[in-house]
């Protein structure tokens, strides 16, 4: 073990699990997905009609997703803390 790892110190290999490496990999794939996307659409919420690139709803889905989970990844470590 070095130094750095008996001092509380994690190198950048020791942080990259293979949960973070999949949800890289995930995150690459779904931005190479939504860039590939760019025609024009319409989309429609309840009542009103937009039409926009196809590539921007798929980001503000991803966005959104994205917040959610860390929402809610958020509020189930408090759950544990009662």
């Amino acid at each position: 073990m070095s130094s750095d790892t008996k001092a509380g110190r994690r190198t950048f290999r020791d942080q990259m699990t293979a949960g973070r490496i999949t949800v890289l990999v995930l995150c690459v794939l779904a931005l190479v997905f939504i860039f590939e996307n760019t025609r024009h659409v319409k989309i429609r919420l309840l009542v009103p009609e937009v039409t926009m690139a196809l590539w921007i709803a798929l980001l503000i889905t991803f966005v959104i997703g994205a917040l959610g989970g860390m929402f809610l990844r958020r509020r189930g470590g408090r759950r544990g803390d009662r």
